[in-house]
């Protein structure tokens, strides 16, 4: 840090609001946020990042109920990026949605008028609050709130009485501890997503949802995130992730769509080391897409009703609880200390810190590698083909293939990326065998899928480096 920053964080350590710094590195902006050292100490993860009323509004978040961490808030930074503090929650928040008819921004347990007005609303805080969603029967007056316990509710933009509509743990029977995170509402549905995956092998996770009438469950693996646009067809994604690779869905004209991505890192594939990983517009009717420790460039719109626009940007390690722009730069929310009731006794006081560059930035972060693929000891029958598993921007390409027999599998690309597929290499295994497929340098098409000319166990994973 140069002498003239050096002494601008200095200062700003003793006049800043409490709670709240700000400081210039490496001509990157950083402020930070802390909660109270006093225990217990637990998170002060940026939950939700929102521009609006010309500032950029904050959340920061604990990792439990209320009375598990102090000096989480709701924080206000203007144009000189300075931050102030304006009320105490001390929940779990991460949820935001600006309702367009009222003029009104949702953010945690608090509403924002047009003109920066901020009101909390005390019933919501005894939530933890994970996503806020357009009502489906009446977007102008209503909207959805989801907790992580899996309660759905809905409020009145007016009256701001919360009224709870279901619990999906009863309704959806899962078994299992419930994290529900993202929702959203597009092309008259409500998508719903949880997490909840603690052991490997769980399936009592998954992606819903409710079409104003009755819910419906579409997987039970962990889901992170739902997003869509309002137009440009109005494509839903989601997020999530089982024991083979990252799962990619997309709703287009009403009929799902299932891709798979490539990990990135082992250190999200827990519950608790997934939050929260968000799909957001970072710059005008464009996408950025972070699951799994990869960040990727995501098209908005599903040309020939198909979906691929999807390339890789970089890797990280980084936990993003939320990102967006404000005021032409791209804002990078964290969860950097967390001892989490001192689980982890070298942690120290819960801190973290949002990180001002541009959007481009992110190609200079690691290099795009992974792994990943349809099958791991899968069950797969003859005839069946596997997800698509995206192939496109990777620098070097290998698939390793094994069965418990005899068996051999079509490999097959769509370089097109509209469904059209055509043959690439067909790999045949003596029972047990595993056989590695050496892609050429420079090779890609935006999707690659096998098909298995036997039924067998089988494991199908591409390396990426």
């Amino acid at each position: 840090m140069d002498p003239t920053a050096r002494r601008r964080f200095l200062a700003s350590l003793l006049g800043a609001p409490a709670a709240a710094q700000t400081f210039q590195n490496a001509g990157q902006t950083i402020v930070g946020f802390r909660a109270e050292t006093a225990s217990p100490r637990s998170e002060c993860g940026t939950g939700a990042l929102m521009p609006w009323a010309d500032a950029l509004w904050v959340a920061t978040y604990n990792s439990h109920m209320q009375g598990t961490g102090k000096g989480l808030a709701l924080y206000r930074i203007d144009e000189t990026l300075r931050a102030e503090k304006l009320h105490v929650h001390d929940g779990t928040h991460a949820n935001r949605l600006v309702h367009r008819e009222s003029d009104q921004c949702f953010i945690g347990p608090y509403v924002i008028d047009a003109r920066g007005n901020w009101k909390f609303i005390p019933e919501l805080n005894r939530h933890r609050l994970t996503a806020t969603a357009r009502h489906l029967t009446d977007p102008q007056g209503r909207v959805y709130f989801l907790t992580m316990e899996g309660v759905l509710l809905e409020m009145g933009v007016d009256d701001l009485k919360p009224r709870v509509l279901f619990d999906l743990v009863k309704e959806m029977k899962i078994a299992a501890r419930p994290h529900f995170k993202g929702a959203y509402s597009a092309q008259g549905r409500l998508a719903v997503a949880n997490n909840g995956f603690y052991e490997f092998g769980d399936n009592e996770a998954g992606l819903f949802e409710f079409d104003g009438k009755s819910w419906r469950k579409l997987s039970g693996k962990p889901h992170m995130d739902v997003t869509a646009r309002e137009n440009m067809g109005s494509v839903l994604f989601a997020t999530g992730w089982d024991e083979a690779s990252a799962l990619f869905w997309a709703l287009v004209q009403g009929q799902w769509q299932r891709y798979r991505l490539p990990f990135a890192s082992h250190a999200f594939a827990h519950a608790w080391q997934t939050e929260w990983m968000r799909i957001r517009e970072v710059e005008t009717e464009r996408f950025l897409m972070d699951i799994q420790g990869m960040f990727y460039e995501l098209q908005p719109i599903a040309f020939e009703n198909r979906i691929w626009g999807v390339k890789p940007v970089c890797q990280h390690l980084r936990v993003i609880p939320d990102y967006c722009s404000f005021r032409g730069m791209f804002v990078c929310g964290g969860n950097q200390t967390t001892p989490n009731m001192d689980n982890y006794a070298a942690a120290g006081q819960p801190q973290s810190g949002l990180w001002f560059g541009k959007t481009d930035d992110l190609w200079s972060w690691g290099r795009p590698q992974g792994w990943g693929g349809p099958w791991r000891n899968t069950p797969v029958r003859k005839g069946e083909f596997s997800d698509p598993f995206l192939l496109t921007g990777f620098q070097r390409k290998a698939l390793h293939l094994a069965a418990d027999r005899e068996a051999s599998f079509a490999v097959q690309v769509d370089i097109l990326g509209n469904g059209t597929w055509h043959g690439f290499e067909t790999v045949s295994l003596s029972g047990g065998a595993m056989k590695t497929v050496i892609f050429p340098d420079a090779f890609s098409a935006h999707w690659v899928r096998l098909e298995s000319r036997q039924d067998c166990r089988a494991t199908a994973q591409f390396f990426y480096t």
